[in-house]
């Protein structure tokens, strides 16, 4: 497919995500949430795997396109709600991006792969699937897990191994390199928790 439709998709894909009305402060400006959350996506991407083709650099540029619309308010407070409301999240972006895509100009063979990786088909077997987990792990460990620590003081150490143990449980043996090397920003604070949970 040509860059101008790649271009153009991404271009869709921010536009939506720039009416996010929850805002987040980063590089000293307010952002649209999603908005900021899909470029650290897009960037890491670009430091991890630069190689990556249009297709999934798309399903990762828009992986949580127009979360807003789909809120965890408005399904069950307990555990079969919160796994209900993540799976049809999944179905919920990947129609997103998959729309997007068409009406730029993909093939219907580029799109499914697409839909197949933002939906999370195939983990571990799916290359595309696995390469958008892994930079959901690493957006997550260098630019999040710091805020959602605030969010959880009442977790204890070993609540906190367990955590960052099962999001690199879902990172491939590419993606713990990357990290153990020093390629991504470890939070200062939770550094050494990070380091204890994965080298065990």
């Amino acid at each position: 497919m040509t860059q101008a439709a790649y271009e153009q998709a991404v271009n869709l894909i921010d536009s939506a995500n720039r009416d996010d009305p929850s805002v987040e402060q980063a590089e000293g400006k307010d952002w649209p949430k999603e908005l900021l959350y899909s470029q650290r996506m897009s960037n890491m991407l670009e430091r991890y795997k630069s190689d990556a083709d249009h297709v999934v650099k798309l399903a990762i540029r828009g992986q949580h396109i127009q979360r807003w619309l789909s809120p965890r308010s408005a399904y069950p407070m307990d555990r079969q709600g919160y796994h209900k409301w993540r799976s049809d999240l999944y179905i919920f972006h990947a129609d997103k991006v998959a729309n997007i895509m068409l009406q730029a100009g993909f093939s219907g063979q580029d799109i499914a792969r697409a839909k197949n990786a933002v939906a999370k088909v195939g983990i571990k077997s799916n290359p595309d699937t696995q390469l958008l987990e892994d930079v959901v792990g690493l957006v997550f460990i260098e630019h999040y897990m710091l805020d959602f620590a605030a969010k959880h003081p009442e977790y204890t150490e070993q609540k906190w191994i367990d955590i960052i143990r099962k999001t690199w449980a879902k990172m491939s043996v590419d993606a713990h390199e990357f990290v153990l090397a020093g390629k991504i920003s470890l939070p200062e604070s939770l550094s050494p928790l990070i380091l204890k949970a994965v080298q065990a």
